[in-house]
């Protein structure tokens, strides 16, 4: 394992969770419309996903494997109830808009998956680390992909008017978030083969010249 592989950044630029392992993606596509919408997303994702895993980390590693992503699911739908009544009183539209795609956040993949096949694998201060930014990925992508698409498709910009000559309607509606995500899924990955290109291009001057 590399040095970058293995960095505990990977989950915002290496191996974003949205536009590397295509996880999450159902909110970012239906409900990533609106920076309001983003924002009841991000602090549901943000905390449920944080503590779900970071409490699930402490459940006994020689339970069944069926009985731990048992564990963790129950772990996650009980913290999910404070934190939906919470999101309720800060963002009543929002969570009315984004509708079944707020429950299912309790059962993402980053607690589901990567819990038993990543995180539970590092020592806890690693995967503590590893785990802020991984959501941090996922917060960052939330953001970006509602901003433009509000701002192109509605003319606002966290509800206030902007000054936009063209809208795109398109890119409001489920179709138009889902190739907005491919879009920039295919741009992040076209930068970061070019990125590891560059360094692999760098690497063999290096060895040429005996440096």
């Amino acid at each position: 394992m590399n040095e970058r592989k293995g960095s505990v950044f990977d989950g915002i630029a290496a191996d974003n969770p949205v536009l590397s392992g295509l996880m999450v993606i159902s909110p970012v596509i239906i409900c990533g419309d609106t920076i309001k919408n983003a924002q009841a997303l991000i602090w549901a994702f943000s905390v449920i996903t944080f503590l779900s895993v970071l409490i699930s980390s402490f459940v006994p590693k020689e339970l069944p494997y069926t009985l731990r992503v048992m564990t963790c699911a129950l772990i996650s739908s009980t913290i999910y109830v404070p934190v939906r009544a919470a999101a309720e009183e800060v963002y009543p539209d929002a969570i009315a808009r984004i509708g079944i795609y707020f429950p299912l956040l309790a059962v993402n993949s980053l607690i589901v998956f990567q819990s038993e096949t990543r995180f539970f694998r590092m020592g806890r201060l690693r995967m503590t680390a590893s785990l802020f930014f991984y959501i941090l990925g996922f917060d960052l992508v939330m953001l970006i992909t509602a901003v433009i698409r509000e701002l192109l498709a509605y003319g606002t910009i966290n509800s206030r008017i902007a000054d936009v000559d063209v809208l795109i309607s398109g890119l409001g509606e489920p179709f138009g978030g889902f190739i907005f995500l491919g879009l920039m899924c295919g741009l992040y990955r076209k930068l970061r083969i070019s990125l590891k290109s560059s360094r692999s291009a760098e690497k063999g001057d290096m060895n040429v010249s005996g440096k």
